[in-house]
């Protein structure tokens, strides 16, 4: 197994990645698949040196991928980021979005984050537990707040401070 940065040449792979997610109506709030065209704002957003996107490789073929994003997008928050995982259907249960999860949390410091974030649907049970061994907590909960094929669904954040003890 491979893990690099994503190219822009990725990109495909990515959103196909992340379309195959999409009728399961478990990992995401969209709807419909979403273009390559319009992910590439998403795309150039990240950066290897603050918010990288990661892609994990196996037979030389793009399977999954990890990005880091700004969480709300206002400077006082910059030391965090929220995380998104999303793995090829054909490679899920294999440990590779352990493996990225654990990558991610390890190397946050050097990328100078103190907090990571998720947000999972409490329907997601293998996204939950995945978070969960990683140490992971529930920070919020936000009640029926997303409707997928006319259920109402709630959204669990997930939280993991990675600084201990800082506070003034």
């Amino acid at each position: 197994m491979n893990v690099r940065h994503a190219h822009w040449n990725d990109l495909s792979a990515i959103v196909g990645i992340y379309n195959a997610a999409i009728p399961g109506r478990i990992a995401t709030a969209d709807l419909a698949p979403v273009s390559v065209e319009s992910r590439r704002p998403w795309f150039a957003g990240h950066s290897p040196h603050q918010y990288p996107l990661w892609v994990t490789e196996r037979d030389q073929q793009v399977v999954g991928w990890l990005s880091f994003r700004p969480f709300y997008g206002r400077p006082a928050y910059e030391a965090t980021a929220e995380l998104a995982i999303y793995i090829a259907p054909d490679y899920q249960g294999q440990g590779l979005g352990r493996f990225l999860l654990d990558l991610a949390v390890a190397n946050a410091p050097l990328l100078e984050l103190k907090t990571l974030l998720a947000f999972v649907f409490a329907h997601n049970l293998a996204s939950l537990g995945l978070f969960e061994r990683a140490k992971f907590q529930e920070w919020g909960y936000l009640p029926r707040i997303a409707e997928l094929d006319g259920v109402e669904r709630d959204l669990i954040i997930l939280g993991h401070r990675l600084v201990q003890g800082d506070r003034p």
